[in-house]
């Protein structure tokens, strides 16, 4: 029998639900997102972003519900991210979800907001890309690099996570927003300085690869502090920013390729998954896809940034199992990969 979940999404500063069947499917997928709006702060002001979700919120839900043309008697279960994010956040998704499930007897369904960027990779989205469909794609390793997240997970099968690493202090995406600021590139960063590098040459500049006293951990701080140096010893009139920003992408993506490609060889892994946000640059895409011993996979881009989707599809698997939350599902900013 075909089952349907509604997800929803509010981690950060996009409000997002979907619909999706059978954990892979998507019926609908609809993205409010406010990086218009917070580009003025050069990052995501928190007290706006969740009044900004109360306001989009049902809306968006709605919106999703009449794009997949079901009723609420068609779903099997509600879907809602409760963490890592900020907290005023994903209270709002939270307690819609809440107010929904209660409302329409159906389950409610808690979900890691990092399983479901893992998740992404199993979502038909309509595109020649390699998804793995069967079964038999374990142990892989994930990278999940995001605005807020960096870090390397081995996964024996379904829902079976061991975290090998993360960041010890800014998250790739974040290494990004703050690299853009510092060019004046604008927000959010990655697609601006993946942009300002086609233009640019990635040897202009040695930047730094920081070593991390655990082989899986990232650190991209002393990249940011090097290229705030660089800036400031540079005439301003004419820094070469084209210059800066492919020289910083590709130290970036060179930390987050050596250490997969080394976690991949050590556990053996039959694949990679590339996941979070940063999983849409075309340059990590294409070295990952070079210099790693294993088949690459990657959601579309529009599958990379936050959204209801992979909510459902991570929780349907849980929904598979019999699980479900209580009425008592708190949020948890830092919610971390069981």
């Amino acid at each position: 029998m075909s089952e349907l979940i509604l997800g929803i999404e509010t981690s950060c500063d996009e409000t997002a639900a979907a619909v999706i069947l059978d954990g892979c499917r998507i019926l609908s997928n609809v993205v409010a997102s406010q990086a218009e709006m917070h580009a003025k702060f050069g990052g995501v002001f928190p007290e706006v972003a969740s009044r900004e979700h109360v306001l989009k919120i049902i809306p968006v839900i709605d919106e999703a519900m009449n794009a997949a043309q079901v009723s609420w008697n068609d779903l099997r279960a509600i879907a809602v991210t409760h963490g890592p994010g900020l907290a005023g956040s994903l209270l709002v998704g939270v307690n819609a979800a809440k107010g929904i499930a209660l409302g329409k007897s159906l389950p409610l369904l808690g979900t890691n907001h990092l399983e479901g960027h893992i998740y992404a990779n199993w979502l038909d989205a309509g595109l020649p890309y390699v998804r793995p469909e069967m079964e038999n794609v374990f142990p892989l390793v994930a990278l999940i690099a995001s605005g807020g997240h960096s870090s390397l997970v081995l996964m024996r099968g379904h829902g079976e996570y061991m975290e090998l690493g993360h960041t010890i202090d800014d998250a790739a995406g974040e290494a990004f927003d703050k690299i853009a600021r510092l060019l004046h590139l604008g927000y959010p960063g990655g697609p601006a300085i993946q942009r300002a590098a086609e233009q640019g040459d990635a040897s202009a500049f040695k930047l730094p690869r920081a070593q991390t006293k655990r082989a899986y951990d990232f650190s991209f701080s002393g990249l940011k502090t090097a290229v705030l140096n660089l800036t400031k010893k540079l005439d301003a009139e004419n820094l070469p920013v084209n210059d800066i920003a492919a020289s910083a992408q590709q130290a970036i993506v060179d930390m987050l390729v050596e250490k997969t490609h080394l976690a991949v060889e050590e556990y053996d892994a039959k694949y990679v998954l590339l996941a979070g946000g940063v999983a849409a640059n075309k340059l990590l895409r294409q070295e990952m896809s070079a210099r790693a011993s294993r088949p690459v996979i990657f959601p579309p881009p529009k599958l990379c940034v936050d959204n209801g989707a992979m909510i459902a599809a991570a929780a349907f698997r849980h929904y598979r199992a019999g699980q479900s939350s209580a009425w008592d599902l708190d949020v948890v900013p830092n919610l971390k990969l069981a």
